[in-house]
């Protein structure tokens, strides 16, 4: 129960525009402290998931998985997405919180 919520959730932060995704981006908000939380999937690319992780690891940044990328797009109304970025305190927090009480 705790997921659907978050990924309802995460829907909502994305229609607020308080969501990046793509590697790239996600890894430039990262760097720059702007990240609060980072969505991985759990079939993201071993150099991806190792690439993310490292980063969120080195810049202190809160990460949680998700099941798979079709998951985690369509939580955001979109493709297919390996991983996303909550930009807001109180949406990553929240999101956190519900994803930690599975």
């Amino acid at each position: 129960m705790g997921q659907k919520q978050a990924l309802s959730l995460l829907g909502l932060a994305n229609r607020a525009r308080k969501v990046i995704s793509g590697e790239e981006l996600v890894v430039k908000e990262v760097k720059a402290g702007r990240a609060k939380l980072v969505l991985l999937s759990l079939d993201a690319s071993p150099n991806t998931a190792k690439k993310i992780q490292d980063k969120c690891s080195f810049y202190n940044t809160q990460i949680k998985f998700i099941e798979n990328r079709e998951v985690l797009g369509w939580s955001i109304g979109k493709a297919e997405r390996v991983v996303l970025a909550v930009m807001d305190d109180g949406f990553a927090r929240k999101i956190a919180a519900l994803l930690d009480a599975n």
